[in-house]
């Protein structure tokens, strides 16, 4: 009897191995951790504001993980969970005359071009993807003390230190979400 429970054991773990290392090796694993949503959306405005999607992908993973109701402990909604003023700031920096309220923030299409938007503009005025993050993040103005303290920037232009260690932790989120995207479907 012994003998036979052994065996079943020895036979169930093994099943278990092999299942895992599919899991792992096929792929599939990591599409679960790293899924492709709002795939329209998410090419249509990454290509029309020169985004890598993949970062797009890893914002919305991080900010929301997909969910297009979510909303924060302050107030941030969407998918890419903007703010009002952050809204505001970017519905008048694409000169967007349509009739679209903070309220469609939760509308997927929406949210991602705004999203999308304010990332380009972000990227644009500091150069790199990491310290445009940090600013998604925390704002601007933050940033923009940070990079005037030699303690957080050597040049004045890229962050060489996060202060804010839930800013600093949300960045490494989304790189480390960026690098999946990038080895998984590249």
């Amino acid at each position: 009897m012994l003998k036979k429970l052994s065996r079943f054991i020895a036979i169930c773990l093994v099943i278990f191995l092999v299942t895992i290392i599919f899991l792992k090796f096929s792929g599939f694993y990591q599409k679960i951790f790293y899924p492709i949503k709002y795939e329209n959306y998410v090419v249509e405005y990454s290509d029309k504001y020169d985004m890598d999607k993949y970062l797009i992908y890893s914002v919305i993973k991080t900010e929301s993980n997909f969910d297009e109701k979510a909303v924060s402990n302050v107030g941030a909604r969407g998918l890419m969970q903007l703010m009002e003023e952050a809204y505001d700031w970017v519905k008048y920096r694409m000169g967007d005359d349509r009739n679209i309220t903070y309220d469609e923030m939760f509308n997927a299409e929406y949210n991602i071009e705004y999203g999308t938007y304010m990332l380009m503009l972000l990227r644009s005025e500091y150069g790199n993807d990491e310290t445009a993050i940090a600013a998604y993040h925390a704002g601007r103005s933050a940033v923009n003390g940070w990079l005037k303290n030699s303690e957080y920037s050597s040049d004045g232009k890229t962050l060489t230190k996060i202060p804010s260690k839930s800013t600093a932790h949300y960045v490494s989120k989304v790189i480390k979400a960026y690098e999946g995207y990038k080895n998984l479907y590249n």
